[in-house]
């Protein structure tokens, strides 16, 4: 574990070596929350707060408009993948990288380097993204001190190849359970097969057409999935039990209870015994036509990208504060033993959010 504090005179791609090298796994950020708060506290020009092992710092300065900077610290467990490695193709390899600390440390370089922004800035740094919704540390810090995330635009420097992408997607994972009587298979006819009864839930989704909806200009693709099928008993026994888990990927034009109200209806002919509920987030809009978003595509340039996947751009819309994905590292690399980020894609964020905040 390093033990010298964070050095915020490094360059965006050395600081990113110096944050893969803090270990920070989910559950353990504190040492990383100490030196982010440290460093931080150091520099005059910004307020500091902290909850948990969140950490926020903002500018006042009485400007127009506010916007959120915000990344998470921890990581997903290391696999023999730090300390951090530069190799001379100028590739920085390490747990980490990609997900999301390269973010991060553009985060930290435009604290200490811009301080006298044309907007004013949040920049948010949080605990526990990796793991369990509930603990969540942007959750947390949205729950006890809402007004630490008031803003009128956010850019959360998820992974995303130095590219934009726009709101995400909804998810929601409901169990559909279906009930059979138990027999020996050998008369098979004296009980009541669960797993047949829930063939017509998986032609349903064979046969399920998802939307293609176009959202601020950006075309999403919704997805109704099975994902993971349980029954049977034992090899001579007619299974009394089975359940389907579905998984619905939807766009940001549903709401939350928009999107469950869709699944209960696809499958409201089938024969289900209990419908549960068993994990829920809910999507965000792009907010592309926001006056900053606006700003932030001229400046950034490139073209915006729908976001696949969830992410806590949910968060700041459910607090009613457009966001948009935006960081160096590529999420198709993101939780591999080979996570890696390549040195110019942290320098090209780093510049593009310095011209959009400065210009």
């Amino acid at each position: 574990m390093p033990e010298t504090p964070l050095d915020l005179a490094l360059d965006a791609p050395a600081l990113t070596a110096r944050l893969v090298d803090f270990r920070s796994e989910s559950g353990n950020e504190k040492p990383l929350a100490d030196a982010v708060e440290e460093a931080l506290r150091a520099l005059p020009h910004l307020t500091v707060d902290r909850y948990g092992n969140n950490v926020v710092a903002r500018t006042n300065l009485g400007r127009a408009e506010r916007v959120i900077l915000a990344g998470h610290i921890d990581t997903v467990p290391i696999a023999d993948n730090v300390p951090s490695r530069l190799d001379e193709n100028g590739v920085l390899w390490g747990c980490g990288t990609s997900d999301m600390k390269s973010g991060v440390a553009v985060q930290l370089r435009i604290a200490a380097t811009v301080p006298a922004p044309n907007r004013d800035l949040t920049f948010v740094f949080y605990d526990n993204e990796e793991v369990a919704a509930h603990l969540n540390g942007l959750g947390h810090v949205a729950e006890a001190h809402p007004d630490w995330l008031a803003g009128d635009f956010a850019v959360l420097l998820e992974p995303s190849d130095a590219q934009v992408e726009g709101g995400c997607q909804g998810t929601l994972r409901v169990l559909l359970r279906t009930a059979g009587e138990r027999a020996h298979s050998a008369r098979g006819w004296m009980g009541s097969n669960a797993i047949h009864t829930a063939a017509p839930i998986l032609a349903r989704l064979a046969a399920y057409a998802p939307r293609r909806p176009v959202i601020d200009g950006l075309e999403y693709r919704e997805g109704l999935n099975a994902v993971k099928i349980e029954g049977g008993v034992a090899g001579n026994v007619i299974p009394d039990a089975c359940t389907v888990s579905v998984n619905f990927r939807y766009a940001p034009d549903r709401s939350a209870d928009e999107a469950l109200a869709h699944v209960r209806d696809v499958f409201a002919d089938c024969d289900i015994a209990e419908f549960v509920v068993d994990d829920h987030s809910g999507a965000a809009l792009p907010g592309l036509s926001h006056p900053a978003a606006a700003a932030f595509m001229a400046a950034v340039g490139g073209t915006a990208q729908p976001k696949f996947g969830w992410t806590d751009v949910s968060r700041f819309s459910a607090l009613g504060v457009p966001a948009v994905n935006y960081g160096p590292g590529d999420a198709l690399f993101a939780h591999k033993r080979d996570e890696h980020v390549a040195v110019e894609r942290i320098t090209h964020c780093e510049e593009r959010l310095r011209t959009w905040l400065t210009a």
